[in-house]
This record gives C-alpha cells, sequence and structure tokens, in this order.
C-alpha cells in the first residue's frame, strides 16, 4: 500500500507534521538458536524490530502477521504479546521530512514461522538474525523492546517500556 492511501498518509494529509498519536505493533521474531530478526530502516539508517502503524479497522494481531509479511517475506504462525512500549522519552520520533509521532506499540514475540527473511519492501535496507546480546545499532525504542523481552523470558511479567 503506498503511504499516501495509508491511514497515517490521509492523516497527514490533514495535520501536516503536527505530532500525531499512533497505534502500532511491533514483533521480535526468534530462532530456534535464540537469534532475532532484525531490519534496518531506511529512514533512520538504523536497525529494528519489524512492526508498523494500524490501518483503520484492524487489530493489532492481524497488523503485525501483515507488517511481518509485507516488511521480511516471513508468514507468522502464532504471535504472543509480551510487553507495551508506551514511554514518551523513547516512543516520540520526528522524521527527516518533520512529520512528529508519538507511538503505543504492543509488543509481541513468535517462534512460530515459515518462509526465509529477505527485504521485501522500501522501509528495510537489510534484515538479519543477531543475538539479543550482540546487537547492531539499534533505534533506542527498538533496544528497549529488546530488552524487555529478554526480561520477560526470564520472568513471564509482562513490560511496559
Amino acid at each position: 500500500m503506498a503511504f499516501a492511501d495509508s491511514y497515517l498518509g490521509q492523516l497527514r494529509a490533514l495535520v501536516g507534521n503536527r505530532l500525531v498519536l499512533m497505534a502500532g505493533a511491533r514483533i521480535v521474531i526468534e530462532r530456534d538458536d535464540g537469534f532475532i530478526l532484525l531490519q534496518k530502516r531506511t529512514d533512520f539508517g538504523l536497525w529494528g524490530l519489524p512492526g508498523g502503524n494500524a490501518e483503520e479497522g484492524e487489530g493489532l494481531e492481524t497488523l503485525i502477521i501483515r507488517e511481518v509479511a509485507e516488511e521480511t517475506g516471513l508468514v507468522v504462525k502464532e504471535v504472543e504479546p509480551f510487553g507495551f512500549g508506551c514511554n514518551p522519552q523513547y516512543e516520540t520520533f520526528q522524521f527527516q521530512n518533520g512529520d512528529r509521532a508519538q507511538y503505543f506499540a504492543l509488543m509481541f514475540y513468535t517462534r512460530s514461522f515459515e518462509g526465509e527473511a529477505s527485504v521485501t519492501d522500501d522501509e528495510s535496507s537489510a534484515v538479519g538474525w543477531f543475538a539479543p546480546h550482540g546487537l547492531p545499532e539499534v533505534l533506542p525504542n527498538m533496544a528497549r523492546s529488546i530488552e524487555a523481552y529478554v526480561r520477560f523470558k526470564a520472568t513471564g511479567k509482562f513490560q511496559m517500556v
């Protein structure tokens, strides 16, 4: 879907660069060896987790399954929530074009997927598998999400970050 056709694209046409509050989701996709999938984002040039913003009428589970397929080519089978990213200090961004957004992201994980990860859209320049304690340069909110996942695995407690 072209950005102009998306909910956010249509909203931007109305509000310009003004800060918008966006519901969304991101996901930790973990292989059997414990490595997680990251994508190198074209907007900031840093690595992050697959994810995105909700479209009108879309639930967050449907959103994350759709985004994973669009961004990585993987087919996700089952997703489980483990936390929620909502700290404005880490979840507020200004993009190169001046647009500002504050994200409220339900964080999912999965170990159930099919396919081979690849770059399948213009939002990423690379994808790769990394150990959670051996990450490349990651967006700060994504680093916090990965740290929250590690804590969730150790404690079983839902994480608010």
